[in-house]
């Protein structure tokens, strides 16, 4: 099973403020340099989109009712959402902030897995008041285009055997993991249907486009194996520097710590989760330890990390000693599928990011670096 709560921040504050309900809703921060977290169906009539520039998206549609947003409250709402899928489901992944996996192998000799899975949608539907999709398949490729496919506020049953004829009439903008420019090259090769894909060879899909093209073939044919893997949640990052000399190097101190935030935001993103709360660490020559931490709005934003680490430690370093450790935590985690403050950062912070990001995923984390950590 895949699930996916519809339009899922517009739908927490249709809860929250019921004006909002049948208008056109962005959220997102409000400033023209911000960029769009979020939009109702009815905002997307008029071509807007996530992660569109704010300034974009209120010229497409200026009337439309600008939230800044609350991650405090979509967090919230996210956990009542898996606390009840993890009462009643056997194995669950939760896949982003507002996306669940369910394995549910095996119980039909009790329940009836469809019937099942329709009275946990209803159950969630109810308990909440949040619209959400379902889709149910024999793998997590093809049950998350069933999702795709049933919304909003709907559910798909893809029978055994019948993966590949669902598949095939759909573009192949909707396997996961089709980015824009594959898509824009498979389309120049004539293939803009999943059914054309499917008869291709896969030795010629890895010609043109690598690994990446084989496992395009393999989720046209309906062929993933990937297990849906049991949801734990993390609490906390951290990375800690001892100095091989105690110093006082105020520069040296300030790499360090930069170095470290840059380094913890980057896995924030890479792992799709933000924080609320930042810890610095400073252990001085004498071994007198202390620590003191700030709450700020969720983020993976190295820019404002950066700042609140600084500001920290302005406040900590009282006692004019040398210093033999530096540490820095994240805390108070969620799961979230933006790869920087989606609410604060302009567009070209946003992009700066994405680049450093999939360079450092394709290459390595050490082959692109801010200048502070040189």
């Amino acid at each position: 099973m895949h699930c996916d709560l519809d339009t899922f921040f517009v739908s927490v504050e249709r809860l929250l403020d019921s004006s909002l309900i049948g208008k056109p809703v962005l959220i997102g921060g409000a400033s023209d340099r911000g960029v769009v977290a979020s939009c109702s169906y009815e905002a997307r009539r008029f071509g807007v989109h996530s992660a569109m520039p704010m300034r974009l998206a209120r010229q497409l549609c200026p009337e439309a009712k600008l939230v800044r947003g609350d991650y405090d409250q979509y967090s919230h709402y996210s956990n009542l959402v898996t606390e009840i899928i993890s009462e009643k489901a056997p194995v669950v992944e939760k896949a982003s902030i507002d996306e669940h996996y369910l394995d549910i192998t095996g119980m039909d000799k009790f329940f009836g897995c469809w019937k099942w899975t329709q009275e946990l949608r209803q159950r969630i539907i109810k308990e909440t008041g949040l619209p959400i999709s379902f889709g149910m398949s024999i793998n997590k490729t093809v049950s998350k285009i069933a999702t795709g496919e049933a919304k909003p506020c709907g559910e798909q049953k893809v029978s055994t055997g019948g993966e590949k004829i669902f598949l095939a009439p759909l573009s192949v903008r909707k396997i996961p993991g089709a980015g824009e420019k594959t898509c824009q090259l498979l389309q120049r090769m004539g293939i803009s249907k999943i059914i054309t894909l499917q008869q291709m060879e896969p030795e010629t899909m890895k010609r043109v486009l690598g690994e990446n093209g084989t496992g395009l073939w393999k989720k046209a044919n309906a062929l993933d194996d990937t297990p849906v893997r049991p949801y734990s949640e993390q609490k906390s990052m951290s990375k800690e520097h001892t100095f091989q000399q105690d110093t006082i190097d105020m520069e040296f101190l300030k790499k360090i710590m930069l170095t470290s935030v840059d380094e913890l935001a980057f896995d924030l993103r890479k792992d799709k989760k933000l924080t609320s709360c930042l810890t610095l660490k400073i252990r001085y020559s004498n071994f007198e330890t202390f620590t003191k931490q700030v709450k700020f709005p969720f983020t993976s934003s190295e820019r404002i990390l950066s700042e609140k680490v600084l500001q920290l430690f302005e406040k900590l370093y009282t006692r004019r000693m040398l210093i033999r450790l530096v540490g820095v935590k994240f805390s108070d985690l969620i799961s979230g599928s933006y790869q920087t403050d989606i609410f604060q950062d302009s567009v070209t912070d946003l992009n700066l990011s994405m680049a450093m990001d999939r360079i450092r995923v394709k290459y390595g984390v050490d082959k692109i670096l801010r200048g502070i950590s040189l």
